[in-house]
């Protein structure tokens, strides 16, 4: 019965200044770097019980990569086979990456900016390609068709790039090894968990990743899901999710 850790990195920068992020490459904060070092004290209590995680998965954005590290760190399996994918990348706000989102509310109307942050297939305002946020400026991409980047996307967008790599890439290592950790972004996540979860286009709205938080999923052997359920204390890991709800005001 093979196991799958989804991890949302600690929280970066522009977690902590309540930015829109998507592709933009930044860093953890010291509180963001603690709670991948808690994440991995969790999941190594979970080793000495049975979780045998055998690879790692991540996106290529530096955040993800550090927590990945850390927690790897604290678990004793910093020489894990890594897999990094854009796939996993956090969903491209587009033009809204680097405003600030109470002030974006502020500015377009808390209904207006609920819909680009969580409505399932209603994408914010599309970023410019000549614009230098674009992610066809940067080198981690220059190998990809440029008609594969994204201007923007939807929770929509993000399930149909992530389902392939679920099927060719997660889904192939849950069947060889005996569990898997994926260190990713909360929309990615989202888009994760609505697939695996079978979870409907108006139910995934209310759902809050919050960072640095444990989520464990059983398979069987057909890859059918047994349980999940979220490492850590329940009252804190609700404060957190609500916490990430309330960021736009």
């Amino acid at each position: 019965m093979p196991d799958l850790v989804l991890l949302r990195h600690g929280e970066s920068t522009w977690n902590a200044q309540n930015l829109f992020t998507g592709w933009t490459d930044v860093d953890l904060t010291a509180k963001g770097e603690a709670e991948a070092r808690q994440a991995g004290a969790l999941l190594a209590a979970e080793q000495r019980g049975g979780l045998d995680l055998r690879v790692l998965h991540t996106s290529v954005l530096t955040r993800a990569v550090r927590t990945a590290n850390l927690t790897l760190d604290e678990m004793g399996r910093s020489w894990l086979p890594v897999r990094r994918h854009w796939r996993l990348n956090e969903r491209h706000y587009g033009d809204l990456q680097g405003l600030n989102k109470k002030e974006t509310a502020a500015r377009f109307g808390a209904e207006q900016v609920k819909k680009w942050r969580r409505s399932y297939d209603v994408p914010p305002p599309p970023l410019s390609r000549d614009d230098e946020r674009h992610p066809v400026h940067d080198d981690r991409y220059r190998d990809l068709p440029a008609a594969v980047l994204p201007d923007t996307e939807c929770l929509a967008d993000v399930v149909l790039r992530m389902v392939p790599y679920w099927e060719d890439a997660i889904a192939a290592d849950l069947r060889a090894f005996p569990g898997v950790l994926v260190v990713a972004h909360g929309n990615s996540i989202r888009a994760l968990v609505k697939y695996v979860k079978d979870i409907s286009d108006d139910e995934i709205v209310g759902l809050e990743v919050p960072t640095g938080v444990p989520w464990w999923f059983r398979f069987d052997d057909d890859l059918e899901l047994v349980e999940d359920r979220q490492l850590g204390d329940p009252d804190a890991i609700r404060a957190a999710a609500e916490a990430v709800a309330r960021q736009a005001g």
